[in-house]
């Protein structure tokens, strides 16, 4: 493909991220949406409403089938992904799928073989793949900054689960396919892998509510590196704070972008320089694959790492 070409995209899921996918891709200047899939009529006519110019179907196989695409957006339920990814990269296009990779474990890891036999490019949308203060700790790292990494904390919590802009989306709400951690803790063990390397599990635990996890621990390690995990259902200020501990300076992320550096004096807000990270930021990532390019997106490979230390919490335990 050459670079002035505009990139044929087709979106799966209309849901909270596909519409808002749809958007962005809009107006991006490398992607043409030439069209989307929903099998629900509301979604479908809502999408349609505000951009009224690509095709509109209720069957996403339909769609892989019938129009000329270069890639597609995959944000319909995890069960789905590893039919539509493996579907489309044997036809040639180009995947970049919401995280969970998968929930099942051997589809995760099929999805990684295709994409390896195949070359097709293949990306999941883990935002702290180019957050900016995910991108300034990263840096720090390297820098020596920190000093001796001693540690990773990891804290979430939810007074409600689903949150309230997800509560259209009934599979997140369900342990089959959703909960905390494949929706939130995901991002972060993903960005833990990234800076630290692969985790071992060491030991995890996890308390199911009516619907999916109220409660779960984790404890990992990277090398040498202890990482802890906990999250919980339960009253109080929803809470994502991501903590790495350092013996001259510690890095804390708070409410997804928000910089805090620590040291025997507390914590301090830091300025981030460059781009904040954005849907439209990894969606020109997603172009740089497409290309050949190398990009700042986690690929098939490091979303089957971070699927199997989400999916050590919920293994049935005999």
């Amino acid at each position: 493909m050459e670079d002035a070409s505009r990139i044929r995209l087709g979106i799966i899921g209309l849901g909270v991220m596909g519409a808002e996918m749809l958007d962005v891709a809009q107006r991006h200047p490398r992607f043409e949406v030439v069209a989307a899939a929903d099998p629900g009529p509301r979604a479908v006519a809502s999408a349609r409403a505000v951009h009224p110019g690509p095709a509109y179907l209720d069957d996403a196989d339909e769609l892989l089938g019938r129009h000329a695409l270069d890639a597609v957006y995959i944000a319909s339920p995890p069960t789905t992904h590893a039919r539509y990814a493996i579907r489309a990269m044997e036809a040639g296009l180009a995947v970049f799928a919401e995280k969970p990779l998968s929930v099942d474990v051997a589809e995760g890891r099929e999805m990684v073989r295709v994409a390896a036999a195949t070359g097709a490019a293949n990306a999941l949308n883990f935002v702290m793949s180019d957050r900016g203060a995910a991108v300034a700790v990263g840096n720090a790292i390297r820098t020596g900054e920190l000093g001796t990494i001693r540690g990773v904390e990891m804290r979430f919590t939810f007074p409600q689960w689903p949150r309230a802009f997800q509560e259209s989306a009934r599979w997140v709400a369900g342990r089959a396919q959703g909960g905390f951690l494949r929706e939130v803790a995901s991002h972060y063990l993903f960005l833990t892998d990234r800076l630290l390397g692969p985790l071992e599990p060491v030991h995890t635990h996890v308390t199911y509510g009516a619907t999916a996890e109220d409660a779960a621990y984790g404890l990992f390690l990277a090398g040498d590196v202890p990482v802890t995990l906990s999250g919980q259902v339960a009253a109080g200020p929803e809470t994502y704070e991501w903590t790495l501990l350092g013996t001259d300076r510690s890095y804390r992320i708070t409410d997804w972008a928000r910089l805090w550096a620590g040291d025997d004096q507390g914590w301090t807000p830091v300025d981030v320089d460059g781009p904040h990270g954005s849907e439209h930021t990894r969606l020109s990532e997603f172009a740089r694959a497409v290309r050949g390019e190398d990009t700042t997106l986690a690929d098939f490979a490091a979303g089957l790492r971070v699927q199997e230390l989400v999916e050590h919490f919920h293994r049935e335990i005999g």
